[in-house]
């Protein structure tokens, strides 16, 4: 197909030879198959924040580094040129978590260029070598989910070790990749983390446990369609005290279980803790809605 404007670019630049084919449009982005060599690729082209339907909320901003004091102070007043900062800072913000999360270990897209608000990276694939499906998209077995949701609390671990809350997860930014296996042993499904440019600093941001609170509940009230016992878990709040006392980390076993304190309830924290629910079940309605 013809490569659009915001492509033509890296063709000319040789980043890209040839656009095969639009994969998908959502919220925040555009995403392209492209060839690049012999390699399939995709290409995520950032929608600017004007036709966007996700916002660039303070929760996720907030403690956001930006390269200097200028773009602080712009971005603080909220002039022409802080906005074009803040954009920039955004689109950034998930090219340096998957850099930061590939190397630690973590199943995401492999990143290969950030390029004029586009972000070139691996196309996660399915056995057939089409693009893969989202978890939404795929029916489970009971033992089939008990699997992908022990992998996948292990991957917010592993994340949360590398100082990084998704702060979106859900099974609408997870695809089912397939692994090849080597010599005769067959290859096998594996989940991978995609859309990060939300991700948050778990150490400097006060919503962190929040929202890793959100990402795990996501991941339980999804997989516990097909494996109804996880209903019943409390990873979540495991994870985040194990993180607070410094007991963490990618080898800590976790039971599922978690003992609340018996101290005195703080009831405006409460009050604000179900005003935080009622906008995230606003907006995953939203991402309902809008997911294609």
């Amino acid at each position: 197909m013809k490569a659009p404007p915001r492509l033509q670019t890296l063709v000319e630049e040789g980043l890209i030879d040839t656009v095969v084919r639009q994969l998908m449009s959502g919220k925040e982005a555009m995403v392209f198959v492209v060839r690049c060599g012999d390699e399939t690729r995709c290409a995520k082209i950032y929608k600017e924040a004007t036709h966007r339907s996700f916002r660039q909320a303070v929760d996720y901003t907030e403690n956001r580094k930006v390269k200097n004091s200028r773009s602080a102070r712009a971005m603080a007043k909220g002039s022409k040129f802080g906005r074009q900062e803040q954009e920039a800072a955004w689109q950034s913000a998930e090219v340096d978590a998957l850099y930061r999360l590939a190397a630690a270990g973590v199943r995401v897209p492999r990143p290969f260029n950030f390029f004029d608000g586009v972000l070139l990276m691996e196309l996660v694939t399915d056995a057939q070598g089409d693009a893969a499906p989202r978890l939404n998209d795929v029916a489970f077995t009971p033992a089939q989910a008990l699997q992908h949701h022990a992998t996948l609390i292990g991957e917010v671990v592993r994340m949360l070790c590398a100082g990084v809350v998704h702060g979106d997860l859900s099974e609408f930014n997870i695809l089912l990749a397939h692994i090849p296996g080597e010599g005769d042993l067959p290859g096998v499904d594996e989940p991978v983390i995609i859309d990060l440019p939300q991700a948050v600093d778990a150490a400097g941001n006060n919503h962190a446990q929040r929202m890793l609170l959100r990402d795990v509940g996501n991941l339980r009230d999804f997989f516990g369609q097909f494996a109804p016992e996880l209903r019943q878990t409390e990873y979540g709040p495991e994870i985040w005290s194990l993180y607070q006392a410094g007991l963490l980390s990618n080898e800590t076993p976790l039971t599922g279980r978690f003992e609340r304190s018996t101290a005195d309830v703080d009831m405006q924290a409460v009050l604000r803790e179900i005003d935080d629910a009622r906008d995230e079940e606003a907006a995953r309605r939203l991402r309902m809605a809008t997911a294609v």
